[in-house]
């Protein structure tokens, strides 16, 4: 029987994460799409804990009246610039099983116009 959607995406994210993992010099980026909404966050897995974070539902990104392809960029911009402040400046992209394309592009190429080396 064929897989769903989800189910794919999940085997695809897992054959990802089994061979990338994020440290406190370099840590993962991770990226979470919905339909409505797509967010990002920096994680040091040697520790589990979540460095830094940031999503289109904050209020200077969620004011803005955008696509979603803009609004992507802006939260690629928003945690390159934290990530800058926090002293990080190369992580590890994950896309999360996610196609690179569209959103999860436009999120990728902002963060590394801002300053983020991945």
């Amino acid at each position: 029987m064929a897989l769903t959607k989800r189910e794919r995406r999940n085997r695809i994210k897992l054959r990802i994460r089994s061979k990338m993992t994020g440290t406190s010099e370099i840590p993962r980026m991770s990226v979470f799409r919905s339909n409505k909404q797509i967010y990002a966050q920096i994680v040091d897995d040697k520790t589990g804990k979540t460095i830094l974070a940031a999503s289109s539902k904050e209020k200077e990104i969620a004011d803005q009246k955008v696509n979603k392809i803009d609004q992507a960029k802006l939260v690629g911009k928003s945690i390159a610039g934290k990530a800058k402040d926090k002293g990080i400046e190369t992580v590890v992209f994950d896309r999360s099983g996610y196609l690179y394309h569209g959103r999860v592009k436009s999120l990728a190429d902002a963060a590394r116009e801002n300053g983020l080396k991945f």
